[in-house]
């Protein structure tokens, strides 16, 4: 398991298992690919970062992932695959999020992108280009560095 402080001071245990923590994951964080390009969206307050949200009750990890992946950016998906859970402890309160990684099968215009401007495709680098100020502070942790580095070794 790794650990470090994220930008925003919280305290981050990552993992590459499912149910490493005591709590189940409310959020889902979806890395995908699309033409061996990234699919990110544009939040309208963070900038660009990877599509993710809150599981919904009732929904699978796997449908959560689908459903923000669709709202953020209108691609549907082909294959989701779970590849591990990280969590965050800030002022006393922690929780947990699933990180997957899809394979995009077609992107289409959604009439609305829910808090998103919609979908962006990045080719290159990811891990060299996040550190542009058009990209969230959440592309900037380990977490995205590492889960990276665990999709290039499953590709």
């Amino acid at each position: 398991m790794k650990t470090f402080t994220d930008a925003n001071g919280g305290f981050v245990r990552l993992a590459f298992t499912s149910h490493a923590f005591d709590q189940r994951p409310a959020h889902v964080l979806v890395i995908g690919k699309k033409d061996g390009k990234w699919l990110l969206t544009k939040h309208k307050i963070r900038g660009l970062e990877f599509p993710g949200g809150k599981i919904e009750n009732g929904e699978t990890i796997e449908e959560a992932a689908r459903r923000e992946v669709f709202e953020e950016t209108g691609a549907t998906v082909s294959s989701i695959r779970l590849i591990g859970e990280y969590e965050v402890t800030l002022n006393g309160e922690s929780f947990v999020k699933a990180i997957c990684y899809c394979v995009v099968d077609e992107l289409k215009d959604n009439e609305h992108y829910f808090e998103t401007n919609g979908p962006v495709l990045v080719e290159g680098n990811l891990l060299e280009l996040r550190w542009g100020v058009e990209y969230s502070f959440i592309m900037k942790d380990q977490v995205t560095e590492e889960s990276i580095a665990r999709i290039e070794r499953l590709d």
